[in-house]
């Protein structure tokens, strides 16, 4: 890991962007916390580190005032990582599904998430090899948020990821319901109830299927870009259960 800027935020919080090897990421921690402290992994969507940063270094600060460290990678294929042909094509069939008004496939859903599953977490999982080699960081770890079907997977295969919160969203392919019945940890769940992107009853059956003894689904009333501020409340007070 080699970091490549260093910058103190206003509310002490040091934020240090880094590559591993040809994956950029931020890492945000403390100015003051004694080391070494739990790690956050932060998800996000496809859509790059550049367009994702307001609302990851929102989450990031909150995770730093709970006594954590938070820390996002860029995923394959976006931001300014080299483009993915095979995944950029699948964008194309899902836009020209969802203008045409047509339903979304299994085919289309499989050639989107399964290869960015495949490929996004060893990538993570070579990150939490970097950040648990850092002084200042101890685990345990969690993973909040992103694409649902990478966080599914991250918790079947990688022991050190102790809870995770997950964002529900529909795009989840066949294969991953199997996986959700091997996950075991504690998991907490945000859903839109009325989300024009997400289809409420696959998100409801998703986590029925989840393995956990200990899950929670907080369901809110509103579209994708109505949740509340109190949902991330919920959110931080189940990180800071588990992680401390």
């Amino acid at each position: 890991m080699r970091f490549t800027s260093a910058r103190h935020l206003d509310d002490g919080v040091v934020e240090r962007e880094f590559t591993l090897g040809e994956i950029p990421g931020i890492l945000w921690t403390s100015a003051s916390a004694t080391p070494p402290v739990p790690l956050v992994l932060l998800g996000h969507p496809p859509l790059g580190l550049g367009r994702m940063y307001p609302r990851l270094v929102a989450r990031a600060r909150r995770a730093v005032a709970d006594g954590f460290a938070a820390a996002a990678i860029e995923l394959p294929g976006s931001g300014d990582r080299p483009r993915w042909d095979a995944i950029e094509q699948a964008r194309v069939d899902l836009r020209r599904a969802l203008e045409a008004g047509e339903p979304v496939n299994d085919e289309i859903i499989d050639a989107l998430i399964l290869p960015l599953v495949d490929k996004a977490v060893p990538e993570f999982q070579a990150a939490l090899d970097a950040f648990l080699s850092l002084p200042e960081i101890g685990g345990p770890v969690a993973y909040s948020g992103g694409v649902i079907s990478v966080g599914i997977r991250l918790a079947v295969v990688e022991p050190r990821i102790v809870a995770a919160g997950f964002f529900a969203g529909s795009f989840v392919p066949r294969i991953m319901f199997e996986q959700a019945r091997k996950v075991t940890i504690p998991l907490h769940v945000l859903l839109q109830w009325d989300d024009e992107g997400n289809d409420r009853q696959a998100a409801l059956k998703l986590f029925d299927a989840f393995g956990s003894k200990e899950k929670t689904l907080h369901a809110n009333m509103g579209g994708h870009t109505g949740v509340p501020w109190y949902a991330g409340e919920g959110a931080a007070e189940f990180f800071a259960r588990h992680l401390r």
